[in-house]
């Protein structure tokens, strides 16, 4: 059974090689660039022309009689940079056709531009040559086939084991000989074989792969990762990526790519299956987390320990995330019964930790930075306060402008911060109307009301602070109390004013632009 695919298409090193055609090198191989022999060579033609190259393909190697050479100043250097530039990959020469041997102007062209040239004897048909190559190319495809169909069969077999998708990756890796790697759809790396890759090449590699899974679009592509060639395949549909399947080679024909295919088929519908499996925990997830706002912990600690592991220990901190993709679950899944738990919730999921549990108290950190979800966080307390350590955190959430947002920084920046809501700014603006459609005119009520009143109403205060007399000041304050229709005089009317101008900030007039 072959561990790796058969080598590549017959070379001009392999004719060479059968003793039948009697084919002699005549260019010293040191003369041509490494592995100038080693090229694939897909097939044989004859010509005499003397541009031949419109009717050559790339691959190609080609035999002539020398008959173009015949006339009295024949161009051998511009007839092999012709040859050269379309890709030949080497001239044979059948001498004692029309001359004696090879002309040593045409050995010195071929060595110049690093033409690989061989003789044909008188006595080997250039049809013998061509029908060997043909033969060469045929079998090599037969066994391509019969590679191809053996190593299908292998990653099915393995693919019935208890261990299905990583026995099948270990097949794939052993048929290809190369380095196959599965991550899930956090970046992270699911199987490997045969090694770990080195730091530098699995770094880089890494970097490769969270880009894919970023653009979240089912795709293909070949790159070097430290210096090391991969092929990459995304696993799943786009905008529902599972996962990507990272291949250390990026020379695979058809029958290669062919296996690997059916591979990222078994892989994806391992990843299917996996999915409605994680829809049924989602679901009990959910009921657990219902369980737990009644207050029946010690049933859920039951279930969630036979499960995923103990629930965190009190006290708790719950966390709350505006979003609930499946990179996120494929995150906290990894970390479910070890400090942790979590549920869907809202548009996002609540994640239970305990307060005492530094690595666990990191996880808030982890995501925001990781998937740029915003995450809200309550106080510590017992489980029996789970409902009001909820909405905490979604307070919280609502009240952060990105990343984390706890609790504690939130109820510390005072009431009103809490009555702050669509219903509470609308009734502001409309009370602040009168006064800023002054202000669009070109006057300053507001600027002076705002600054007035966190000077404690003090008129002397005021003036120094904007820079104006106390006059100005007094009479500002008195247009501004008639305009919103209400007597400043009184704390009542100003600590109603004060609540709109927080809840609705002071909108900046420009002047308009010159003509």
């Amino acid at each position: 059974m072959p561990a790796a695919p058969p080598t590549g298409a017959p070379t001009l090193r392999a004719l060479l090689r059968r003793r039948e055609l009697r084919l002699r090198l005549v260019s010293d191989e040191e003369d041509l660039a490494p592995g100038a022999l080693d090229r694939p060579v897909r097939w044989v033609h004859s010509s005499d022309l003397a541009d031949p190259t419109p009717f050559l393909s790339e691959g190609l190697a080609l035999l002539t009689t020398g008959t173009q050479f015949l006339a009295d100043d024949p161009a051998y250097e511009g007839y092999v940079a012709r040859l050269a530039a379309r890709g030949v990959v080497g001239l044979g020469f059948g001498t004692e056709v029309v001359r004696e041997g090879i002309p040593p102007e045409l050995i010195e062209a071929c060595r110049e531009r690093g033409v690989p040239l061989f003789e044909v004897p008188y006595r080997t048909p250039f049809i013998a040559v061509a029908r060997a190559n043909a033969e060469a190319v045929a079998a090599q495809a037969y066994s391509r086939r019969s590679w191809a169909l053996a190593a299908q069969r292998a990653v099915a077999v393995a693919a019935l084991r208890p261990d299905g998708l990583d026995a099948t990756l270990d097949e794939l890796s052993r048929r290809l000989d190369a380095w196959v790697g599965l991550f899930d759809a956090t970046g992270a790396v699911r199987h490997r074989h045969p090694a770990p890759l080195d730091r530098t090449v699995a770094d880089a590699l890494a970097a490769e792969v969270a880009a894919a899974l970023r653009r979240d679009s089912a795709s293909g592509s070949t790159l070097s990762a430290g210096g090391m060639p991969f092929t990459l395949l995304t696993l799943g549909r786009s905008g529902h990526l599972r996962g990507v399947l990272a291949i250390g080679d990026t020379d695979l024909d058809q029958e290669a790519r062919g296996v690997v295919t059916a591979v990222v088929a078994m892989a994806e519908l391992a990843f299917s299956q996996a999915e409605q499996l994680d829809s049924a925990f989602r679901r009990l997830r959910a009921a657990l987390l219902r369980t737990l706002r009644g207050g029946e912990v010690a049933l859920v600690e039951d279930v969630v320990r036979e499960v995923w592991g103990p629930l965190p220990a009190e006290p708790v901190q719950v966390a709350v995330t505006d979003e609930s993709g499946p990179a996120v679950r494929d995150f906290l899944d990894g970390r479910a019964g070890r400090g942790v738990f979590y549920a869907p919730g809202g548009a996002g999921v609540v994640v239970v930790t305990g307060a005492r549990d530094a690595a666990a108290q990191r996880l808030p950190e982890q995501l925001a930075q990781r998937f740029g979800v915003r995450i809200g966080v309550s106080a510590p307390g017992g489980w029996e306060e789970l409902v009001r350590l909820e909405a905490q955190a979604a307070h919280a959430l609502r009240l952060g402008d990105g990343g984390v947002s706890r609790f504690g920084e939130a109820a510390a920046s005072g009431v009103l911060a809490a009555i702050d809501s669509d219903a509470a700014r609308l009734r502001a603006e409309a009370m602040l109307a009168p006064l800023r459609a002054h202000d669009g005119a070109g006057g300053q009520l507001e600027a002076t009301l705002r600054a007035w009143l966190q000077h404690d109403a003090r008129n002397d205060a005021t003036a120094e602070a904007l820079g104006v007399h106390r006059h100005t000041v007094r009479a500002r304050v008195a247009q501004a109390g008639r305009l919103l229709g209400t007597d400043l005089s009184g704390f009542p009317a100003r600590a109603e004013v004060w609540a709109a101008l927080q809840l609705s900030p002071q909108r900046r007039h420009r002047s308009p632009p010159p003509p």
